[in-house]
């Protein structure tokens, strides 16, 4: 499926406000904080230029499966460090035990119902907590209206992440075609609201 102009621009604009994000929107953050989101701006930033440069053709990849995991990880694992400091330690052992499971479960021969339960478990627990963390702040006063945009960003991840790798596992939830021209909307969309979230925070 070729890929179309307007889908270009919805990408390129979304990895702009990407590049944005890593290189003013991470400063004055504690160091794992800095780290986990410059590393999931950074992947959607690669992601959305490999995109307009190769088409929907770089996501037969295998290791799609893989970089749709780091972008949930290491948002939800900074959200974690910065909002939830008594559960630092017990989320940074999940998200890199997620992402070695993950990393097994497609790259050696796994299959079947062991492969798709360890990648719905990691992804279902991170895009929780970026979905609901952020909305139970802003709605208690912990944190500013503005960033329950961060929420929104983790729903619309999850619902591309999710279509991602259960297409590359083989049990796609909508047609590849409905997927691929989803895709970009969604890529543009989430990182517009956690651009927006994070400023407003």
């Amino acid at each position: 499926m070729k890929i179309s102009p307007l889908d270009r621009i919805l990408l390129l604009i979304g990895s702009l406000l990407a590049a944005w994000e890593v290189a003013v929107g991470v400063n004055n953050l504690d160091r794992v904080p800095t780290i986990a989101y410059t590393i999931a701006f950074g992947v959607l930033l690669v992601a959305g230029l490999l995109l307009i440069i190769l088409g929907f053709d770089a996501l037969e990849s295998p290791v799609v499966v893989i970089v749709s995991t780091v972008i949930p990880l290491s948002l939800s694992l900074g959200l974690v460090w910065e909002r939830l400091p008594a559960w630092r330690t017990v989320y940074l052992a999940f998200a890199v035990a997620g992402l070695l499971a993950v990393f097994i479960t497609r790259l050696l021969p796994v299959k079947g119902k062991p492969a798709t339960i360890v990648l719905a478990c990691v992804h279902g627990l991170a895009g929780t907590i970026i979905f609901l963390l952020p909305i139970l702040q802003s709605a208690n006063g912990a944190a500013r209206p503005g960033f329950a945009l961060v929420g929104l960003g983790g729903a619309l991840i999850g619902v591309a992440g999710l279509m991602l790798s259960f297409l590359k596992a083989g049990k796609p939830i909508l047609t590849r075609a409905v997927i691929f021209r989803l895709l970009p909307g969604l890529l543009f969309s989430m990182t517009a609201a956690f651009v927006a979230g994070f400023a407003l925070a």
